[in-house]
């Protein structure tokens, strides 16, 4: 047999299978038996049939590589499933739906009365040198209040098992087609496992992101035309805006497709004509979206598109400006923001954080960098970071002086064991890193999915798992066992 549970480390880390070496946790032993219960040519067809669906399915990421320009390369993908009690998943969900509460609570009260500077809960000082915070969405409410409509929250377990929020992603979060496509390859490879087990589903997500955007419209109509702007062909999620559009059937446009009238109204270029259009569900950075208002330059844009916002006669999503709270330091605010605006202490951890902005913390960090995992700002993807325990001392310095130049840009955690989960390793299991990424749909209502992106790291002992930095993924299976 290939995979021998017994010999499984699992020592000074939690993993999300198995309790100890030969022990698999409640909610994960049938998947655990019949993982057992196959052979090597058995583990390399199954292998061998996620492939292939992978390839027919046409999913893909693109990477850019300095010599070699843009690659397309197929999903990295582990057929292992990472599994969620549901009992345990319901509080991770009250979690999260909290979090975006709040954090849509301090993005409107930011560009209106800034109750929040007032009352000396959060510092002026750190909005005055916010990277994203747009001077020209003052004094503007988007519908329901919400700027964040689609968010994709970073979640980690420590070796503990427990869970921690890792940072918010709220601009223009990406990775949910991957999710969706992971549980399409599972059904193909694993049919007789969602007999076993009763797995939440996720391929409801198009249909709740078409209704969340629908109820963005100004055009109270039965079909209100929605499209997705995207950068275009180049872009590195480009396989997603063009996966999403089709399984909402919307129309996939690029910024020269649309145009703003003098009435205001945004409209679509078709073959008949000129078609209104009521809401867009944008994958361009803020300064791209519009040249009147942001880069003049920009050729992804369209021009007058903040007007045509502000006016009432197109719904945004993410609304522009959003992403001064996808910030690394006003991350470190949240559990704060979260008591001011509800009331309520968070009910997901914080990773604890140093604000290189602060005296006495900016020492601390500078002293212990060697031990520290140090972040910018505003990057994502795993870019410009500093993981202080894998460095040199000339890396060390070099981050040291980054943050005495700058310190308001950087932020300082504890590196944290990461929890693992078995992951195929030619025809064994070896346990690797991962991490996870439930997106958070926000309109009159919150929904979040029933699990997310689990990203894992396919290098032994690395704790990086974005597909940029050579990171895979796997299907989240949440696992109601009372209704087995």
């Amino acid at each position: 047999m290939a995979i021998r549970w017994g010999s499984y480390k699992v020592a000074n880390l939690y993993d999300e299978l198995l309790e100890k070496a030969g022990k698999p946790r409640e909610h994960a032993s049938h998947l655990c038996e019949y993982l057992r219960a196959l052979s090597d040519k058995d583990i390399n067809e199954l292998k061998a049939a996620s492939d292939s669906a992978i390839h027919t399915m046409g999913v893909t990421f693109r990477v850019y590589h300095q010599e070699e320009g843009s690659i397309d390369r197929a999903w990295p993908f582990d057929i292992v499933p990472r599994l969620i009690d549901a009992n345990e998943w319901s509080g991770i969900e009250k979690g999260l739906k909290q979090r975006i509460k709040a954090l849509n609570m301090f993005i409107d009260d930011l560009y209106n009365d800034q109750n929040i500077i007032k009352d000396g809960v959060f510092p002026a000082s750190m909005l005055k040198k916010s990277k994203n915070f747009l001077e020209e969405c003052r004094g503007f409410s988007p519908a329901n209040g919400v700027w964040a409509n689609i968010c994709g929250s970073d979640l980690v377990r420590d070796n503990q098992g427990k869970v921690y929020v890792l940072e918010d992603n709220l601009r223009v979060p990406s990775g949910v087609s991957y999710m969706l496509e992971n549980r399409q390859v599972m059904k193909r490879v694993f049919p007789e496992m969602f007999q076993k087990y009763n797995i939440l589903p996720v391929d409801d997500y198009p249909s709740h992101l078409y209704d969340m955007l629908a109820e963005m419209s100004p055009r109270k109509i039965e079909e209100p035309e929605i499209v997705v702007l995207t950068p275009g062909i180049y872009n590195s999620a480009y396989f997603e805006h063009a996966y999403l559009a089709q399984q909402m059937g919307a129309e996939l446009v690029e910024g020269s497709d649309l145009v703003v009238e003098d009435d205001d109204c945004v409209y679509m270029r078709t073959i008949n004509g000129l078609a209104r259009v009521d809401v867009i569900y944008r994958r361009i950075d803020d300064w791209f979206i519009d040249p009147e208002v942001f880069a003049e330059d920009s050729l992804l844009g369209v021009p007058g598109l903040i007007r045509a916002w502000k006016a009432g006669n197109v719904g945004l999503a993410n609304a522009p400006g959003s992403g001064v709270a996808d910030d690394k330091v006003v991350y470190a605010y949240v559990p704060k923001i979260i008591e001011y605006y509800l009331k309520e202490e968070a009910i997901l951890a914080n990773v604890p954080t140093y604000k290189c902005n602060e005296k006495s913390e900016r020492e601390y960090v500078l002293e212990n960098i060697a031990n520290m995992v140090v972040k910018p700002a505003n990057e994502s993807g795993g870019y410009g970071m500093l993981i202080g325990p894998h460095a040199s001392e000339a890396e060390h310095e070099k981050f040291r002086k980054l943050i005495k130049a700058d310190p308001r840009n950087y932020v300082a955690q504890p590196m944290l064991t990461l929890s693992t989960a078995p992951t195929m390793v030619n025809t064994r299991v070896e346990p690797r890193h991962l991490d996870l990424r439930p997106f958070i749909l926000s309109g009159k209502d919150i929904k979040v999915t029933m699990g997310g992106l689990t990203r894992v790291a396919l290098e032994k002992g690395s704790m990086v798992v974005n597909s940029s930095q050579g990171g895979g993924s796997k299907d989240t299976w949440i696992v109601d066992m009372e209704e087995q």
